[in-house]
């Protein structure tokens, strides 16, 4: 992840660098482990929430020096935070760190192998809720990821997650599929990660950011520091409101996105509920002069 561009890009070398410094002195460091792995150091929590971090922002510095700068940023559960350090609301390095350790934090807070996520697909979100309500049976078990477009990710104890999707489909959704994730994001257990993550967020040195972040916990424009710490807290333990962002975006009169970073799959998700929408992404210099054209610069 992220190679291509610092061998391009002096911007996004420096934003590596800066990573590296935050991650600590321990080897490899968050560059190598992005550009050569090995895959399963790499694939955990706390490894992965920093280096998709790092890349996202090496990206954005790159667009930013070629005069590209947002009108409104949004993320996607982490990609909140990228969004934060893109406005200007807290530093990379202050992010890095604050992240590894959220990472280590929503791991820790479920054994591994207790907590499951699945895909709910062709199901609107009241019935996928009455589904989870119904397949409970004193566990937990809930919406976590609302991303649109018929899709709705669950998340909660294993066997109630599995029940819930079983549930689902026969109250008519298309699909159930188990996610293969190392822990069940945003939901209620992930409060202990919440509690602990709390008060270093709200111990970083923030300043108001210089557009506007629109929130996962509600869809709503965060304009104030104080009001997108307070999202970054909620949003541990929330479901992610993705529908909702892409429609307040919408709202504003957004008509162009580019999504940032390793991937492609939020530019899926937004023209599903943008469908008039331009959509491009920037992750290597090949897609440059697409983004430029994209955006009329």
């Amino acid at each position: 992840m992220g190679r291509a561009l610092v061998e391009s890009f002096p911007e996004a070398r420096e934003a590596f660098d800066e990573a590296d410094c935050a991650f600590g002195d321990e080897q490899p460091t968050l560059s190598a482990l992005c550009f050569e792995g090995p895959e399963d150091r790499l694939g955990l929590t706390e490894i992965t929430q920093p280096a998709m971090l790092t890349t996202s922002i090496a990206a954005c510095r790159v667009l930013q020096s070629k005069g590209l700068h947002p009108a409104f940023v949004a993320g996607h559960s982490l990609g909140e935070y990228p969004a934060h350090v893109a406005a200007g609301t807290f530093t990379l390095a202050d992010a890095v760190r604050i992240v590894r350790r959220r990472g280590r934090y929503m791991q820790e807070a479920v054994p591994v192998g207790e907590g499951a996520m699945a895909a709910i697909v062709g199901a609107p979100l009241d019935v996928v809720r009455q589904a989870c309500e119904e397949a409970a049976d004193g566990q937990v078990v809930s919406p976590a990821n609302i991303n649109g477009g018929g899709q709705i990710v669950i998340a909660g104890h294993a066997a109630a997650v599995t029940r819930a999707s079983e549930r689902a489909k026969a109250l008519g959704a298309r699909r159930a599929v188990p996610l293969s994730v190392s822990a069940p994001f945003h939901c209620a257990l992930m409060k202990p990660a919440e509690e602990r993550l709390e008060p270093e967020l709200r111990g970083l040195t923030v300043q108001d950011p210089r557009v506007p972040i629109v929130a996962n916990v509600d869809g709503e424009p965060k304009r104030t520091a104080q009001e997108g710490i307070d999202a970054l807290v909620r949003q541990v333990s929330s479901p992610v409101q993705w529908e909702a962002v892409v429609r307040r975006l919408a709202s504003e009169g957004v008509t162009t996105y580019v999504e940032v970073g390793p991937g492609t799959v939020l530019g899926g998700l937004i023209k599903r509920i943008h469908s008039d929408a331009r959509i491009t992404h920037f992750d290597s210099p090949g897609e440059l002069d697409a983004v430029m054209a994209a955006c009329s610069i």
